[in-house]
Formats: structure tokens, sequence, C-alpha cells
């Protein structure tokens, strides 16, 4: 059941994220100027992307409570092979044997990695040592990610803002695990609870910078270093404080596992040295429609 969930919560991902990618990229304010954070509050296309993905991580919530942080994160990283169909059709994104490669490599790692390690689940109630390494280690990591990409341009900016973006959701994900426990608990469990303000800052930084790549207009790096780091974070993060395993049949099958693993953050990374689409709009100017 777990698994059906993050499928679709993947499908809910990938439709969000390329009806967020249309509003930024109508926006007046140019990609470094922050105020575009608050213009597409305004636009309806990019509300109903938000919707998606609010629904998308209900799902993933539920997913994350019926199955393995490793699981779940593996299977809602297919939203980029599915995003791509989506972003030709709504906002002229560029897809050609590289693109289609890297989505083919992306699939068939993913699904070898599940099927040949087939991951457990290992404690409920991870050490406060564990959480406060993750989370310190994240922003760390997130802060250099974020002043690398304010001098570059392009697909690169995409691809470090993503990659950014990427650690702050693996960290959303670990928490939301934690998070759906305590909600048989009441109110009082959840606002007394470190793991909802955890929760809400991993949300907000994943969600700026998740904005500021799908604003360069070239959405495979950005989606691409985005799930690909979310992917590589969730796994460190279960193994690393929830005690996950990466196998249930011993060692012999780990080697297998990992090689379907790198074989799937291979085709992301193809998928990152993606084009930006001909024609791209400039900021405040309309979205044209794809040609016929």
């Amino acid at each position: 059941m777990g698994e059906a969930l993050a499928i679709v919560a993947a499908l809910l991902f990938a439709l969000g994220t390329v009806l967020q990618q249309k509003g930024t990229l109508t926006t007046e304010a140019q990609e470094n100027d922050p105020r575009f954070l608050v213009q597409i509050l305004r636009r309806p296309v990019w509300l109903a992307g938000a919707v998606m993905q609010a629904v998308g991580w209900i799902i993933q919530a539920a997913a994350l409570d019926r199955a393995a942080l490793v699981v779940v994160q593996s299977l809602t990283a297919l939203s980029l092979v599915i995003a791509l169909p989506l972003g030709v059709w709504l906002t002229n994104q560029r897809v050609g044997k590289r693109e289609l490669s890297g989505a083919l490599l992306a699939l068939v790692g993913i699904v070898f990695f599940l099927s040949a390690g087939q991951p457990q689940g290992g404690t409920s109630h991870p050490s406060a040592t564990s959480w406060w390494a993750a989370c310190l280690s994240t922003t760390a990591l997130v802060a250099i990610l974020f002043v690398v990409s304010r001098n570059w341009t392009g697909a690169a900016k995409a691809l470090t803002f993503g990659a950014a973006a990427g650690l702050g959701y693996g960290l959303q994900a670990a928490v939301t695990k934690t998070f759906v426990t305590l909600i048989g608990g009441g109110i009082v469990a959840i606002v007394t609870s470190w793991s909802m303000y955890v929760l809400i800052i991993s949300a907000l930084s994943g969600f700026a910078l998740q904005q500021s790549a799908l604003k360069t207009g070239v959405l495979a790096p950005a989606m691409a270093s985005s799930n690909s780091v979310t992917l590589f974070s969730s796994v460190l993060l279960g193994v690393g404080v929830y005690g996950e395993s990466i196998s249930k049949s011993g060692s012999g099958h780990v080697g297998a596992a990992v090689m379907g693993l790198v074989v799937a953050i291979a085709g992301i990374a193809l998928l990152a040295g993606s084009q930006a689409p001909e024609g791209k709009p400039a900021a405040g100017a309309p979205n044209p429609s794809p040609a016929a």
C-alpha cells in the first residue's frame, strides 16, 4: 500500500512542479530578485501547482507511515520521468535523446534498486544525536550550495539551486516519517514536538530553493538535481537516522541494490545536462504555446 501511495505522490509532484514552473516564468521579477516568490502567489497556474504539491505531500506522508523511507523516496523520484512530457506540453521544454536516455536510466535504476535490494524499515524512534547530526549537516550543505548558485546562471544555477532544494526535501521527508506518528496524540503532542518546526523550516527552505531553480526556465536540471539529491540524502538519512537496511537478503544483494541506485542517479545526472527550451520567455512575458 505504501508503494502505491508513493507512485500517486510522484504523479502529483510532477504535475505540480511543471505548473509551478509555468507560474514562475510569468512573473515580472528576474531570477535574482526574491520578489518573484511573492509575485507567484498571484498566479493561478502556480497556485494550482501548489495545491498538487500539497496533496502530494499528504499522500507521501501516508506512504511514509506504511513503508520504509528509502522505498518511498525511490518511488517519488520517478516524478522527474513523469514531468518530462508535461514540460514539453506546458513550458516548451526540449526532450531529445539525452533526456529520454536519462529518464530510462532513472526508471530502470530505481526499479532494479527496489527489486534487488528490497529495503527494509529500521527503528521508529531515532536518537537525538542522529537527528542533530542530520539537521546540522543538511543546513551547512544547503548554505554552501546557495552561496555558490548565486554566482551562476542557466542550467548550472538550476542544478545547484535544485541540489540545495533536494537536501531540504530529503530532510523534510525524513522528519515527516517521525511527524506522522504524532498525529494520533492530538494537537498538544504536535505543537510541542521539535519535528513540527523542523518540518516547517525544511519545507519552506526547499520551496524557496526549488522555485528559484524553476525560475531559470530549465526544467530537467532543476528537477534532476532536486530528485537525485533528495533520493541520495533520503537513503543516507534512512540508514543513518532510522537504521534502515538497503537489503533484507544479506550482503550479496547489497551490491546489486547500490548498483541500481547508482544507475538511477546517473540517469538523473544525464538529465541535468539538458538545455534551456528555445524561445524561453523573459520574466513577465507570457509563456508561448508549444508549436503544433
